[in-house]
């Protein structure tokens, strides 16, 4: 099955995305409105994390990847994040990692 995600942060880079889920993914420009860029803490590092915010966009990509696929970005994001289903500016529906 085929799955959309919409990536903002990390996964934007194609060397991070063929890294994560094992083959070259290109993403499609889409954007997520409703939320806005805050920061979490995994071991150390500093990364990209969506919250709700009213009146924000958000740019990102949208990828289209498989069930197993998706698994992999699910170990990738860590347990940090929760996926959730949202829809894009562009009616697109799509899973996307948000702070927990």
């Amino acid at each position: 099955m085929q799955n959309n995600l919409f990536v903002y942060g990390t996964l934007k880079d194609p060397q991070s995305r063929k890294q994560v889920l094992g083959r070259v993914v290109t993403g499609t420009p889409d954007a997520l409105q409703g939320y806005g860029m805050t920061q979490i803490e995994i071991g150390g590092e500093v990364y990209p994390a969506l919250e709700p915010k009213a009146r924000n966009i958000i740019n990102g990509l949208v990828l289209q990847i498989t069930d197993e696929e998706l698994k992999k970005a699910d170990d990738y994001e860590t347990s940090a994040y929760k996926r959730n289903k949202v829809v894009l500016k562009s009616g697109t529906k799509a899973w996307v990692y948000l702070k927990k």
